[in-house]
């Protein structure tokens, strides 16, 4: 049995930790990966997009399968971002937030959880995979941006596009999310809510509030509406997502006078929606209601992702039995919480999963990550890699 550095993955994890990476700053992680993965045969190539002022830095590195097998070799692609949120009040943190540091147990620093542990992980398990198994079947790729935590435009959507114009097939993709809860590997994402955002206007008339039968009160007009949309039953889910939700965030009326009746209203809201429902009958079934209360109004429209699933099959599979034989758990399919970039793999890659570290601290004040999960996550996605690779043979 091969002998692995059981500290390599937590020292490169210390030293991406080092190097702030607000987004879209990249910070010099991704040439730190670059040189870890070049001297493995992989071809690195840098995609810098965005304007001068927010420069993405993206990262598409490939090592293609030596080994010789029947018809064309599968390719797997790790993802991940390595820009990271702001810090926050740094008076506030029990440590700089860029110097790595070991409280407890556990390792602390911006990005610890979300994700460069995850980033970290991918690196050093392919290392091992590689070192054990030099003439692979697979096609090994990573997909790294600096702009997931941002507007997230300039980064992982414009490298599928491009991979896409190569004519670049992907076959399984690990997207290093933190989607664990209590342990790494207790549960795993299979797919993501797909989200898109409304700014409804409603037009009125603006008036003196002593006269509304000179005016036309919009926030008057829309109440019943509104009412209506928030018991609105869009769908019933299904046995992989819950059902569809809509969610106001934010009303915006008046002219700040107390005795002055607004001449418009606006409303943002959100539609978080599962595979039951698509963009277009949703945007249908508001219009519908909207028209029956005979409101004058307008909607503008805004799309962040769609919905992904992967069901059940050959990624889903190595995962799962890649966190049971390394942790004993049997892991949890889940398609809650927030988008990641797995929504835009999954429209040129057939299967996609997110599997990292427990996600209680990210985005947070002292965010850090449990010593104790960092192996285990590093060994599971070796684990994959042998198994994806045993498959390949078969």
């Amino acid at each position: 049995m091969a002998i692995f550095d059981a500290h390599a993955t937590l020292r490169l994890t210390e030293q991406l930790l080092s190097m702030p990476s607000p987004t879209p700053s990249d910070g010099g992680c991704q040439a730190l990966i670059a040189a870890r993965l070049e001297p493995l045969g992989f071809v690195c190539e840098t995609i810098d997009s965005g304007p001068a002022d927010f420069r993405v830095t993206n990262l598409w590195a490939k090592r293609s399968a030596s080994h010789t097998s029947v018809g064309a070799p599968k390719t797997l692609v790790f993802a991940g971002h390595t820009d990271v949120v702001p810090t926050g009040p740094l008076a506030q943190w029990d440590s700089p937030p860029f110097s790595p540091s070991h409280r407890d147990g556990k390792l602390y620093g911006r990005g610890a959880s979300d994700m460069k542990t995850s980033l970290a992980a991918f690196v050093v398990a392919i290392e091992e995979f590689v070192a054990q198994q030099p003439d692979t079947a697979l096609n090994i790729a990573l997909l790294i941006t600096s702009d997931e935590e941002g507007p997230a435009v300039d980064g992982t959507v414009v490298v599928c596009k491009q991979l896409t114009a190569r004519g670049e097939v992907l076959d399984y993709c690990i997207v290093g999310e933190p989607t664990s809860v209590e342990r790494t590997g207790d549960m795993i994402k299979n797919g993501r809510r797909g989200t898109m955002s409304g700014k409804l206007t409603v037009h009125g008339v603006q008036g003196h509030i002593a006269y509304p039968q000179l005016a036309d009160n919009p926030i008057h007009r829309l109440a019943p509406a509104l009412a209506e949309l928030v018991a609105v039953r869009w769908d019933e889910g299904n046995a992989f997502f819950q059902p569809t939700s809509w969610q106001v965030s934010n009303i915006h009326g008046g002219t700040g006078a107390s005795n002055v009746i607004p001449g418009q209203v606006v409303v943002d809201f959100n539609f978080r929606f599962c595979t039951e429902s698509t963009p277009e009958s949703l945007q249908q079934r508001l219009s519908a209601v909207l028209n029956r209360h005979g409101l004058e109004y307008d909607v503008a429209w805004t799309i962040g992702g769609l919905p992904f699933l992967t069901t059940p099959g050959a990624l889903v599979e190595a995962v799962t039995q890649a966190i049971h034989d390394e942790t004993g758990f049997t892991t949890q399919l889940s398609t809650t919480g927030g988008t990641s970039d797995g929504r835009f793999i999954a429209q040129i890659c057939p299967q996609v999963v997110e599997l990292g570290p427990p996600n209680a601290t990210i985005h947070k004040i002292n965010e850090h990550v449990a010593l104790a999960d960092i192996e285990p996550l590093k060994n599971i996605y070796r684990r994959v890699l042998e198994r994806l690779h045993a498959l390949a043979l078969a």
